[in-house]
Formats: structure tokens, C-alpha cells, sequence
């Protein structure tokens, strides 16, 4: 029957979302776009073409196989109806209840196979957070879904940004610059490098990965003279992975990390921070970076932007990371089902 489609939630129907997985389908002859299903509000998403201009052929399906055979003529979409008709820029929480609902079925139909990974469209936490919604963000929800405990328990989510020039982890996501010294401990670089490791061989068919650790301080602590945590943390983290047979180097000053040469010698980094991780990503592969949840049960890709509600229904919006997050779930996805299949 060959791989099972894409599922592609709609994210805020008030942002961008929509209209950018509108234009990709448009695409769709131009570009290598995988076929996929989108889990969103059919009326909402007819609405949204038509307010930036484009003639959309919309077709309502009741599963995900259907999208194979549907993609070529229309956008094939699993309903889910919206509670209030969308405004592009309007951020409404009573919505909300949909947008977690997509976020849901998409997940429930790749568990069971009938779709192959899940690529998420931007939402904004701060409206699901109006609603009731107690998870720090999609990562954590999505993590819930799969039956995993988040941090303490044995899942650690780890974000990735991907892109076809570099690989990137930050140890450390959304906290105080302030408050990252203390954050970062051995266990918590070992656990990330681990997964990475694991994830670099199944979903990248990476044969033996190689990590390069970015330090801390500057010049990677200068022998202690700068701060202690690069030779008293995560030196000791790198010769533990050593020790388990995970190819891993550093610590390494970060300002000599991501220039080209550099970026052949390793296939991910393990960055200690946000920043640190994500502004060479960003300069490097601003439209076209993808945010990778790595150590889920299934393939989860997403575009590196945001809701960007400030032009959400002018059709400017680009959707170069959308269609790069797509092709990378179809890679993944290909990736996880050749281990799956060597392994047995």
C-alpha cells in the first residue's frame, strides 16, 4: 500500500497556518511535496484561501488513506470544526478546544500507522493557555499523547533544529540566560546526547553520529579562568558518553563552532542554551529550518517560526519551513521504517 500520508495540524486558525499549508498544496507539482492530510476546520480553511486570493479545491475526508488518492485534485482535510468562524490576526480562545483536538486525532491516527509522522503548524500558548491548557507547549502535550512523562519521569524532550546545513540541540530551552549555569548538570547532557545519538542513527540513517558539545563560557571556560561548568560539567558528561561509545567531542568554544569547515567535522551539536543553539541556526537556515522533537514513538517536524498573527491573512507569509518540515517527516519517517525493518 506504500507509506501511510502525512497528518498536518492546522496550529491558531488566527495565524498563518492555514494559508501557508494552502500554498503549499498549491505547490504541490512544482515542489516534491509529500501527500498529506490536514487536520483543521474545512470552512475555515476554504475562508482563508479565498481571503488571500487563491482557488483552493477543498475535499472533506472521513480517514487519512483517502488523502493518497484525494491529494492530486484537493487538499484533503479531516474535519474539525472550528467553534467560532476564524479572523485572520484575531487570536480566540474559544478555538482553542479545536486546535488541541487536531493536535489529538492527528497524533491518535500516526500511533496507529495510518498516517506516518505528525507535522504541527504554529500555535500560540498563550491563547491555549486561556483555555485551560497546562502544558508548557506542544513538545509536552504531544509527549503526553504518546504515553511518556516529560522531565523527572523516562522522557526527556529534546528540540532539534534541522536544517540541510546544520543540526542543532539546546541543552536548555526557555529559561533566564541567568538561570542556565545552574540548569545544566552531567545528567542532563548525557540524557540529551543520548537521544540524539539514538535519533541521528534511526530517523537520519546516520551509521555512527558524531557530537560536538558547544562549552558554556567563552573559549569553552579557558582552563577554568572564564567559569567552572565547562571543565567541571560537561567535560565530565563527554567522557561518560565516551565511556558508553557515543562519539562525542568538545567541549568547544562556541564562536569557532558553526563555520563551515567546522560543520563537516560533526553531524549535530549539543548547544548549552537557546540562543547559543538557535541564532546560528537561524542565520544560517532562517525559511527553511525545521523544529524536530526527537525521542517521541513517532515523527514530529514542525516549522522554526512562529503564529505570526501580524500578517496572518495577506498572503505574504512564506512557506519555505512548512514545506522543508514536510519533507523532513517523509525522510524521517522513510529513515525510522528502514531501521525498523533491518532490525527485524
Amino acid at each position: 500500500m506504500g507509506m501511510p500520508p502525512l497528518a498536518v495540524t492546522m496550529g491558531d486558525p488566527a495565524g498563518i497556518g492555514l494559508e501557508m499549508t494552502a500554498m503549499v498544496w498549491q505547490r504541490r507539482h512544482a515542489e516534491p511535496i509529500p501527500p498529506f492530510a490536514l487536520y483543521a476546520c474545512a470552512a475555515a480553511l476554504e475562508q482563508r484561501a479565498h481571503t488571500i486570493g487563491l482557488q483552493l479545491p477543498v475535499r472533506v475526508i472521513a480517514t487519512p488513506r483517502e488523502a493518497i488518492d484525494t491529494f492530486d485534485r484537493a487538499l484533503p482535510v479531516i474535519d474539525i470544526p472550528l467553534a467560532v468562524p476564524a479572523k485572520p490576526q484575531v487570536a480566540d480562545p474559544t478555538n482553542a478546544g479545536a486546535v488541541i483536538a487536531a493536535i489529538k486525532r492527528a497524533v491518535a491516527d500516526t500511533l496507529t500507522g495510518q498516517t506516518c509522522a505528525v507535522v504541527t503548524n504554529p500555535i500560540a500558548k498563550s491563547v491555549l493557555y486561556q483555555a485551560g491548557f497546562t502544558h508548557p507547549g506542544h513538545t509536552e502535550y504531544l509527549a503526553e499523547l504518546a504515553g511518556r512523562k516529560v522531565p523527572g519521569g523516562p522522557f526527556l524532550p529534546v528540540m532539534m533544529i534541522a536544517s540541510q546545513v546544520l543540526r542543532v540541540v539546546p541543552a536548555t530551552i526557555h529559561i533566564p540566560l541567568a538561570s542556565v549555569p545552574g540548569a545544566i548538570s552531567v545528567e542532563l547532557i548525557v540524557a540529551q546526547a543520548r537521544v540524539m545519538a539514538e535519533a541521528l542513527q534511526r530517523d537520519f540513517a546516520i551509521a555512527r553520529p558524531r557530537i560536538a558539545v558547544a562549552g558554556l563560557n567563552p573559549h569553552a571556560g579557558e582552563d577554568g579562568s572564564m567559569g567552572r561548568e565547562d571543565s567541571d560539567i560537561i567535560a565530565p558528561a563527554i567522557a561518560r558518553l565516551r565511556a558508553d561509545g557515543i562519539e562525542v567531542s568538545g567541549p568547544h568554544p562556541a564562536d569557532t563552532l558553526f563555520h563551515a569547515a567546522r560543520r563537516a567535522s560533526y553531524d549535530a551539536v549539543l548547544a548549552m542554551y537557546h540562543d547559543q543553539a538557535l541564532i546560528p541556526a537561524k542565520t544560517l537556515a532562517f525559511d527553511t529550518g525545521v523544529n524536530v522533537t526527537l525521542g517521541l514513538p513517532f515523527v514530529r517536524t514542525s516549522p522554526d517560526h512562529g503564529t505570526a498573527f501580524d500578517i496572518a491573512g495577506k498572503g505574504s507569509a512564506s512557506p519555505a519551513s512548512l514545506i522543508a518540515a514536510m519533507q523532513l517527516a517523509q525522510r524521517m519517517s522513510d529513515a525510522r521504517a528502514g531501521a525498523m525493518a533491518n532490525a527485524t
